[in-house]
C-alpha cells in the first residue's frame, strides 16, 4: 500500500512517548494532522527538525494542526528525546515498522536509514500534500506550514 494525495489515511494504533495507545481515528475530524516520519531519535537531522517543529508550534495551533512524529524507537527512547529537546507535541513509537509500511514510506536511496517523509492530512482524513526530504529536515516544517494556512 502507498499513500497518496487524495489517500484516505489508513487506521492505525501506537504508544506515543508516555506509553500510551494513540488510535489516529480519534484524532481524524478534530484537527488538521501532520504526520512526519523520521528516522531516528537524537540523531543531527532528526533533532533539527523535531526541534524546527517545536520552535513553530504555535503556528501550527494557529493552523489548526496537530504535529505527531512517528519513527521506530522504543517508548522509552522517543520520552527521553521529547523531554531533552521539550517537544510539544506527540511522537509515537513504530518499532515493527508496520504504520511505516501502511504508508509506504521509502528508505533513502540506499536503504540504510528510514525516509523522512511529512504527510499533511485534512480533517477528513485524505492527504493534502507529502514532502519527502532525506536531508532537507527544516524544510518539512516551512512546507507544512504553507500548506496548511491554504487548507483554513
Amino acid at each position: 500500500m502507498k499513500i497518496e494525495i487524495g489517500s484516505r489515511i489508513p487506521s492505525f494504533t501506537l504508544p506515543d512517548q508516555e506509553g500510551t495507545k494513540v488510535n489516529i481515528d480519534d484524532h481524524v475530524g478534530k484537527h488538521n494532522l501532520v504526520i512526519y516520519f523520521y528516522p531516528k531519535d537524537d540523531t543531527p537531522g532528526c533533532t533539527a527538525e523535531a526541534c524546527s517543529f517545536r520552535d513553530q508550534f504555535v503556528d501550527f495551533n494557529e493552523a489548526g494542526a496537530e504535529v505527531i512524529g512517528i519513527s521506530s524507537d522504543s517508548v522509552e527512547s522517543h520520552k527521553q528525546f521529547a523531554a531533552k529537546h521539550n517537544l510539544p507535541f506527540t511522537l509515537l513509537s513504530d518499532e515493527n515498522k508496520q504504520v511505516r509500511k501502511l504508508f509506504g514510506v521509502p528508505g533513502d536511496m540506499l536503504g540504510l536509514l528510514p525516509g523522512r517523509v511529512t504527510y499533511i492530512i485534512d480533517k477528513q482524513g485524505v492527504v493534502q500534500h507529502i514532502f519527502k526530504s532525506q536531508l532537507n529536515a527544516a524544510k518539512h516544517v516551512s512546507e507544512a506550514i504553507r500548506i496548511l494556512k491554504d487548507l483554513k
